[in-house]
């Protein structure tokens, strides 16, 4: 089967928008540094399955994440029209005046729900990582920018251990406050499993907090990220993050595995009869593609069980000679 047989699901959202971070968060993560121009062209393939959502690069100083120290390289070697609408984080105001410079129209930035967390990512306290986000997202906003929030760290903390929901959800609700029109709920070592995503989940609505303002960003540490997701969609989540090929980790939180792998997402949702504008094969082939750049088989298990299918055999290939 190349595409799996569809058994609609009850009381699922019809359609969801799939933020793609493989670009970003998955190739941050890579001991090897990518040239530019591969990324520029994962990029393009990216889109052109109709991930209609990726995340390009990030703004960050080199010497913390060399892997994107080629941001304005690779936003230089995109369409003009698509690398201003391309989101890309930016971890403080330096970062937001090379995304100005650059005519980007879409940042994000990043919080930690725990204390370490804070201070080991962002060299920060949990009470004055605002304060460098503050003036940040209030000069995206004047600039016209939409501006994301990722908050890390929302299921457990390998240092502080399991992390209370009203914690989550206080430093969630200011980051909406500061004027970020979405939140995205980063299980970061991989932890969470549905019954503790659906607690979350309620935690925020509970609290005032639209579902519609909530995405969510699984690891698959401990194998539950695809479980997660379900139960997010249950709680009528309708954005979700995942990596083409299950790319990524958190440099900062070494017992972080992958990202949920956008191959196995789209799998299930097709299955379940849920809309993602994603030509499936197209995703293999490209995540496929980036794993013979890395030079190691993907992470995905549907690209693992795909992509032998999708190569032409050899008969093909001798059919399509000629002498």
């Amino acid at each position: 089967m190349r595409l799996p047989e569809v058994s609609r699901g009850r009381d699922l959202p019809e359609a969801v928008t799939i933020y793609e971070v493989a670009a970003r968060d998955g190739l941050q993560n890579e001991s090897a540094v990518v040239p530019a121009a591969l990324k520029a062209e994962f990029i393009r393939r990216l889109v052109g399955a109709g991930l209609g959502v990726v995340e390009a690069t990030s703004f960050v100083r080199p010497e913390w994440v060399p892997q994107l120290a080629d941001a304005e390289q690779v936003l230089d070697l995109l369409p003009a029209d698509l690398g201003a609408d391309l989101p890309v984080l930016v971890p403080n105001e330096r970062g937001l005046d090379r995304a100005i410079a650059r005519g980007v129209r879409h940042i994000a930035v990043f919080a930690s729900a725990t204390e370490t967390f804070a201070a080991r990512n962002l060299n920060r306290t949990l009470e004055t990582q605002f304060q460098m986000m503050t003036p940040t997202v209030a000069r995206a906003i004047d600039s016209g920018m939409r501006v994301r929030a990722y908050v890390s760290m929302c299921f457990g903390d390998p240092w502080e251990g399991p992390v209370p929901a009203r914690q989550v959800v206080e430093v969630g609700q200011r980051l909406l406050d500061l004027g970020a029109e979405q939140l995205s709920l980063g299980d970061t070592i991989g932890v969470a499993t549905p019954g503790q995503v659906r607690h979350l989940l309620d935690a925020f609505v509970d609290a005032g907090t639209p579902n519609t303002q909530l995405a969510v960003h699984f690891h698959d540490t401990y194998g539950q990220a695809l479980s997660n997701s379900f139960a997010a969609l249950q709680a009528g989540i309708t954005t979700f993050d995942s990596s083409a090929g299950g790319l990524g980790g958190c440099p900062y939180a070494k017992s972080a595995t992958g990202n949920l792998a956008t191959e196995d997402l789209v799998w299930m949702l097709h299955g379940l009869g849920i809309r993602t504008g994603v030509d499936l094969e197209q995703l293999v082939a490209t995540s496929e593609w980036m794993a013979g750049i890395l030079g190691r088989p993907s992470a995905s298990r549907v690209v693992r069980a795909l992509a032998p299918r999708l190569r032409p055999s050899t008969d093909d290939r001798k059919a399509g000679t000629s002498e």
